[in-house]
């Protein structure tokens, strides 16, 4: 096990946890990219319920928002770690995961795990914008970088 050179390593443990470390955006971004790259996370066969599709994605603890970013390096959009966008954090992060981007691809099968929201979301333009943004990429829009940003 890691000991801290001097000091006693109880305090060592004490202060990690309560003070974060901040990292460069760019570090994280280019790690995380590394990270999907080498991911083995496999498509799901999405089914018709979004909450049993939701149950098969991988878990977003430590994940604090995902950042969308179009290919002049803008942040277009960010999807926070929080009640009621969750179900869309999650399924972005799993399709960074899956996929590496956000393209026509990945985006046609976000649209399949985010089941009967997909038809409300066509049906009421606005109203899911996470699902709106999949319409968009889907039907030839930008694909865009999916920066997932840990939690500090």
């Amino acid at each position: 096990m890691w000991r801290p050179a001097s000091g006693d390593s109880r305090t060592f443990a004490r202060t990690a946890r309560t003070q974060p470390v901040h990292f460069p955006h760019a570090i994280l971004g280019t790690f995380a990219h590394e990270m999907s790259s080498t991911s083995s996370t496999q498509p799901i066969q999405p089914g018709n319920v979004f909450k049993d599709n939701l149950a098969q994605l991988p878990a977003i603890d430590g994940i604090e928002r995902i950042d969308l970013v179009d290919g002049q390096g803008a942040v277009i959009s960010t999807i926070e770690n929080k009640p009621g966008k969750q179900g869309s954090l999650a399924v972005y992060h799993y399709l960074k995961l899956a996929f590496g981007t956000l393209d026509a691809k990945a985006a046609e099968h976000g649209l399949a795990v985010f089941a009967e929201h997909t038809a409300d979301a066509r049906n009421r333009p606005g109203a899911h914008p996470n699902v709106d943004r999949l319409l968009e990429v889907a039907a030839g829009g930008e694909a865009l970088r999916i920066d997932v940003i840990a939690a500090a």
